[in-house]
């Protein structure tokens, strides 16, 4: 896909590519609970890309930027970045554009493996080499491999559950067919930054993304929080959304 915006995506993903690559600091920044050295370096390596393409850009870790009224790119430079600190190979950077109109172009890339998954609104979503993604079509609970984020409290009926560590990357998963679904355990611990270029991959291929308590999930507020559950079928999620706002 050459789309002018993915293309600058994927460049942003490679700088910040070289920039974990060469990483010698894998501790906290100093500045904030959970944040790492890595967060901010990252960051200052994406944030003069994004705004030097005249993009306002509201990242994880510096907020809102950039002057203006026009699009905004969306970014987590590092999601799963005690991963990284770790060494645990999962984790990636994903950026969303968001015009007038909603979440338009995403990109999430995986930087352990080099996998990316990436989205136009309307054209459709596909993995790095342009093979379409496609979800499992899972529709029961009692069948679905579900990625999870946060402790779960109990037993949901889901045949086995996985916790990875990255939310945009479990989601893509699930746009990818590997999950059957994704459920958010924890209350409302998410940023827009975490879920919402996977979520517009996973609509684009065919999957459902929601709030569990149905807010809007494209809320461009660096303080709001969302409870993102992510499934294959309508079905499954309304399955797995029950269960998770009764617990």
């Amino acid at each position: 896909m050459t789309h002018p915006v993915l293309i600058r995506f994927h460049e942003v993903a490679d700088a910040v590519g070289a920039a974990l690559a060469s990483a010698t600091d894998r501790g906290g920044s100093g500045q904030r609970v959970g944040q790492y050295a890595i967060d901010l370096v990252t960051d200052a390596v994406a944030l003069p890309m994004l705004r030097g393409a005249g993009f306002r850009v509201l990242s994880e870790e510096s907020g809102l930027s950039g002057g203006g009224d026009g699009a905004i790119v969306v970014i987590d430079p590092v999601d799963g970045s005690t991963n990284f600190s770790r060494g645990v190979p999962w984790y990636a950077t994903a950026l969303c554009l968001v015009d007038d109109d909603g979440p338009a172009v995403a990109l999430v890339a995986d930087q352990a493996s080099g996998e990316r998954y990436a989205a136009v609104r309307g054209e459709g979503a596909w993995r790095g080499d342009g093979t379409p993604l496609v979800p499992s079509g899972c529709t029961s609970p009692a069948a679905a491999i579900v990625g999870i984020s946060g402790p779960p409290g109990g037993d949901y009926g889901w045949a086995q559950f996985r916790a990875l560590g990255a939310s945009a990357l479990d989601l893509c998963l699930v746009a990818a067919g590997t999950l059957d679904a994704f459920v958010d355990m924890s209350p409302d611990a998410h940023g827009v930054w975490d879920y919402l270029a996977a979520s517009l991959i996973c609509a684009e291929a065919g999957a459902v993304v929601v709030d569990a308590l149905g807010r809007d999930l494209a809320v461009l507020d660096h303080a709001a929080r969302r409870t993102p559950i992510g499934a294959a079928t309508p079905a499954l999620l309304d399955a797995l959304r029950a269960v998770r706002t009764a617990s």
